[in-house]
């Protein structure tokens, strides 16, 4: 740190006793064995809300997520054949990319929301006067000062606070939010170190996150010190920090023995290793950086997607050394793509526009081994409708699933969510067998209708069996063999179900209600699983509570793909005297995929996705020209 500092702290100051985690000059004081309990357990975990001091852990892994694992699009050819002899297809809505899985839908969908309540609220207020306002918590916040203060003066504005209680603590927390200048936060250290003779671990924290978010990685480096020198161990935090300052400087390497350090009591994140693999890249230790990433995939951790970008920037770098040969290092590239592809993962934009500048500097010499000789053109484009690239007209994969993906989705289904512990949470042993004896006496359905959530279409109550009626009928009318699922209470007359309708659809459909306190998902993917890899189902369900109950990630990908080429969501509202439409259900798979001469990558041009929702541009590298 600053010499004003240092000289408070390592002259100036007498020795005083460990008391919390306070640090003090007397260093002997500090070695664990000396330290209550307390104060062992604060120096390796955060007793404390530190904001910022996860600065390093911020960014979820997901895609992912979660990671950030997401949703895939839903098929459009709604039966591809496979209806047993009828020639009939849904009626969907023609437009495109118009679905519940595309990126952004969810986003829009809660602004639309979120501005008709802004409209509702205002007719309150003009009807009924202003709201009562609210104070807020931070109208006596700390106002931080615009230039370093001497002691005298820290001391006078504490007071003027009525000594309130951890100032140095909260000021610094509003020194980082404020992004004030660093001779200030250094001149809050020297009074504390005056007034009390000792710096707490909380408060240095604190501080060191400030220095890492300013980029004063100097100052870094005499924390660090006056931490490993005066404290046993550093928490979670601490550890983070020090990793990304040092990883962007020339002692790099000594972040290295952070993470070893990490890594004895606590898994390191995907954040950490990514650092110093950047930095490793940088500075040409491809050795240690593939090192470092196998161990972020042995630990079974998604790696965070700047680390990817590093990697793929790095690819010819002359600092590199040469114990990697270039195709052995462009083949671990071209592994990174394949894992994006096995775990459903998509590239940011940033990350997309590093992987198409790469495959473009692929020379005619080969710097893929196993495609020499050609040259690569990346182009930005999107699918049509039936899954062709609009760019080089190659045919993306379907969504389909194979026999047997089918076969192991239906079995996991069928035991972890249908048979699952808690099913007889959601209903009773009577019940299910009663349901499955009713399924196999009924020819297999072409659709089944999740009718309680479909009857809550539109927010009219008195319209519920009307609208889940318009909806049967539109399905019946194509031909469909249909399953509609409720529960009891639909079967008595009241102004929200009609008794007529309820006839009628009885009439159009086979129907099973079930008892009113049991939950009908389970009913519907028995019944949907059952009937065969043809069926689909209507509901507005995203079934991310039965997504959850499935045991590994490669099944919940497998359900999604599933669930994307069989749920169809109706188009809007149902309004009386017009036709029933459905959102499209594209045909392809939303995936990183390859062939001899292309390889296609969905990436997110949005940051309004949510996780069951899939992007809709594509980066087309091929080497057809």
């Amino acid at each position: 740190m600053g010499s004003t500092l240092i000289f408070k702290g390592r002259i100036c100051l007498k020795p005083f006793y460990h008391q919390g985690s306070f640090f003090t000059l007397n260093s002997s004081i500090f070695k664990s064995s000396h330290l209550p309990l307390s104060a062992r357990s604060l120096c390796t975990r955060d007793p404390y809300p530190k904001p910022g001091a996860r600065l390093t852990e911020r960014r979820s892994d997901a895609q992912g997520g979660v990671n950030k694992s997401t949703f895939q699009n839903k098929e459009g050819d709604f039966w591809d054949g496979a209806r047993r002899g009828k020639s009939s297809t849904l009626r969907q809505k023609p437009s495109f990319p118009k679905s519940v899985f595309a990126a952004g839908t969810a986003k829009r969908t809660a602004e639309i929301q979120k501005r008709k309540a802004a409209l509702f609220f205002q007719e309150q207020e003009q009807h009924g006067g202003e709201p009562e306002r609210r104070t807020s918590r931070g109208t006596a916040s700390l106002q931080p000062p615009d230039r370093p203060l001497s002691a005298a003066e820290w001391r006078d504005l504490k007071e003027s606070r009525g000594n309130a209680p951890r100032f140095d603590i909260r000021m610094m927390c509003t020194l980082f939010t404020t992004a004030a200048e660093l001779n200030i936060a250094k001149s809050l250290l020297t009074f504390v170190a005056t007034e009390t003779g000792t710096l707490s671990y909380e408060l240095l924290l604190r501080y060191l996150t400030l220095c890492v978010r300013g980029g004063h990685d100097a100052e870094v480096f005499d924390i660090y010190e006056i931490m490993r020198g005066n404290f046993p161990a550093l928490d979670t935090g601490a550890s983070s920090l020090f990793i990304q300052s040092f990883s962007r400087t020339e002692r790099w390497k000594e972040a290295i023995s952070i993470l070893d350090e990490v890594k004895k009591v606590f898994t390191p994140s995907p954040r950490n290793y990514g650092e110093i693999i950047t930095a490793a890249m940088l500075n040409g230790d491809t050795t240690t950086a593939w090192a470092l990433y196998d161990e972020i995939i042995e630990k079974g951790l998604t790696p965070h997607q700047e680390t990817w970008e590093a990697l793929f920037k790095a690819a010819g770098n002359p600092k590199q050394e040469e114990a990697m040969s270039a195709s052995e290092h462009q083949e671990r590239l071209l592994g990174i793509l394949l894992y994006m592809r096995e775990n459903q993962i998509y590239p940011q934009h940033s990350l997309t526009s590093t992987i198409k500048a790469w495959f473009e500097i692929l020379e005619s010499g080969g710097r893929l081994s196993r495609l020499s000789g050609q040259k690569w053109t990346g182009s930005w484009t999107s699918a049509t409708p039936k899954g062709v690239c609009s760019c080089c007209g190659s045919q993306l994969e379907s969504i389909k699933l194979t026999d047997e993906e089918y076969q192991q989705l239906k079995d996991r289904v069928m035991a972890d969510i249908i048979q699952g512990r808690d099913v007889f949470k959601k209903t009773t042993p009577e019940e299910l067998e009663s349901f499955k004896a009713f399924v196999k006496k009924k020819p297999f359905f072409d659709v089944v209708v999740d009718g309680l959530n479909i009857a809550n279409l539109n927010n009219d109550k008195k319209l519920l069996s009307e609208t889940l009626l318009a909806v049967v009928s539109e399905l019946e009318r194509q031909g469909l063999t249909v399953l509609v699922l409720g529960r009891k209470h639909m079967l008595w007359p009241s102004r929200s179900w009609d008794r007529n309708n309820m006839k009628l659809i009885q009439q159009k459909a086979h129907c099973f209600f079930t008892e009113n306190i049991s939950e009908d998902d389970p009913f519907l993917l028995y019944a949907t699983l059952h009937s065969g890899n043809h069926c689909r189902f209507v509901s507005r369900d995203m079934m991310r509570d039965h997504k959850a109950c499935l045991p590994d990630g490669a099944t919940r990908r497998l359900f999604f793909k599933w669930q994307r080429g069989h749920q169809l969501v109706v188009d809007g509202f149902v309004t009386a005297g017009k036709r029933v439409r459905f959102q499209s259900i594209p045909t392809y798979d939303t995936i990183v995929q390859t062939s001899a001469d292309s390889w296609h990558v969905p990436y997110d041009d949005t940051e309004d996705r949510s996780t069951y929702e899939v992007p809709q541009k594509w980066l087309c590298l091929t080497t057809k020209h």
